[in-house]
């Protein structure tokens, strides 16, 4: 077993390795060359998020990289004091676009028997002129962080970076949870269902992870599909009986890749209908027959015992 902290030592520094990062390829490809004995698959890049920035000044020139730090530090905590000294300069605020990859090398046979490396790629954009004549922020808060404020064009401020954000052994991960999480019974019904048989957990969902509200060093996780803009829905009013159910479920199954795919999505997505397990339950408990036995076994575990994640 390799050891963590070197796991992310070395995905760190080949992060560090990479300039002008174009496309997941690169990326891929320096982190598997430092880690060879673990077989890394790019599950899927999450985008359309950003960070508050730093300042810079006319001509580009770096003022500061924080921009709450700085403002704290040059108004002493009184706004006025900020606007009066920022009157004479033109100062830029930026923003960090961000994007998110999710890397996965599975490690076992079990759902929970896999590495997930989130990598950040940042660039940092203008985002807006600092002060305006008419405008004047009530707080400190509100000039770093205004909710309507004209923005400029996003001009790359330097070249985009990658970071490791976060490299976590699912299966420890899992071991910190509570007996009766839901995710650990998520996980479980995938390795009791024919689900299993499909190329891995962690090639079909990555993990989306924070810090537990209230519980310090303790992480909290959701399950997140690879193909989440791709799921098929199934509410309510579509969900048919008998051999109908049975073309709609295996349906679901060829689109999305995988045997009892629609069992996992019931459980993540309303999207899909928990009238829809409702529905299959009541149809094998009578004249039907189309899900193999281990699937029939997590099914009836979950219509007495219902749950979602």
């Amino acid at each position: 077993m390799i050891e963590p902290s070197r796991l992310q030592l070395e995905v760190a520094e080949a992060c560090q390795s990479i300039r002008d990062p174009v496309g997941i390829e690169p990326i891929l490809e320096a982190i598997q060359a430092r880690l060879p004995e673990l077989s890394l698959h790019h599950a899927m890049t999450r985008s359309g998020w950003h960070r508050l920035g730093g300042v810079v000044d006319l001509d580009g020139r770096r003022i500061a990289r924080h921009i709450t730090e700085w403002a704290e530090a040059e108004s002493g905590g009184d706004i006025d004091e900020l606007l009066f000294k920022l009157s004479k300069v033109q100062y830029f605020a930026t923003r960090l676009n961000g994007q998110t990859h999710y890397l996965v090398a599975r490690t076992g046979p079990l759902a929970r028997d896999s590495i997930q490396i989130e990598i950040e790629q940042l660039q940092e954009v203008l985002d807006r002129c600092i002060t305006d004549p008419d405008w004047f922020p009530d707080s400190i808060a509100d000039f770093v962080d205004p909710l309507d404020f004209p923005r400029l064009e996003p001009e790359p401020v330097g070249s985009p970076r990658l970071l490791l954000r976060r490299l976590v052994r699912i299966d420890d991960l899992i071991a910190s949870l509570d007996a009766g999480s839901r995710l650990r019974r998520f996980l479980d019904d995938w390795d009791r269902s024919s689900a299993a048989e499909s190329e891995g957990f962690c090639h079909h969902w990555v993990l989306a992870i924070r810090e537990h509200e209230g519980r310090e060093g303790r992480l909290a996780a959701k399950p997140v599909p690879v193909l989440a803009n791709q799921i098929p829905a199934l509410p309510d009013a579509e969900v048919a009986r008998g051999a109908g159910l049975a073309n709609q479920i295996h349906g679901f199954d060829r689109q999305v890749g995988y045997h009892f795919a629609w069992y996992f999505h019931m459980l993540t997505s309303r999207q899909v209908s928990h009238k829809l397990a409702e529905a299959v339950h009541a149809d094998l408990m009578g004249a039907y027959d189309y899900l193999p036995a281990r699937d029939l076994r997590v099914l009836r575990d979950w219509y007495q015992d219902p749950y979602g994640i």
